[in-house]
């Protein structure tokens, strides 16, 4: 008996580079809002100059356009591996 080696899905394959990189970006994502709430912190107890104001508001942006796409992929990512699972693929 001769089992032939199996040919890895190319959509499957796709799936996990997207699952990887969504990783990366809510965890890149989440560190710069992190970072522009300590900012504001600091910058609450310290005094708010304009730097402080522009690191904030700059971060937050940042945070929110890496965020966004993420956990929308984020969730098509488990969807379509829902669907596969449920449909036998």
């Amino acid at each position: 008996m001769t089992s032939s080696p199996t040919v890895p899905d190319p959509v499957r394959e796709r799936r996990a580079q997207v699952a990887k990189w969504v990783l990366l970006a809510n965890r890149v994502g989440y560190l710069f809002w992190a970072v522009a709430l300590a900012v504001f912190f600091i910058g609450f107890s310290v005094g708010f100059h304009a730097v402080v104001s522009v690191t904030v508001i700059t971060t937050l942006l940042i945070g929110a356009a890496l965020l966004a796409p993420a956990i929308i992929l984020g969730y098509a990512v488990k969807a379509a591996e829902k669907d596969d699972r449920i449909n036998g693929r």
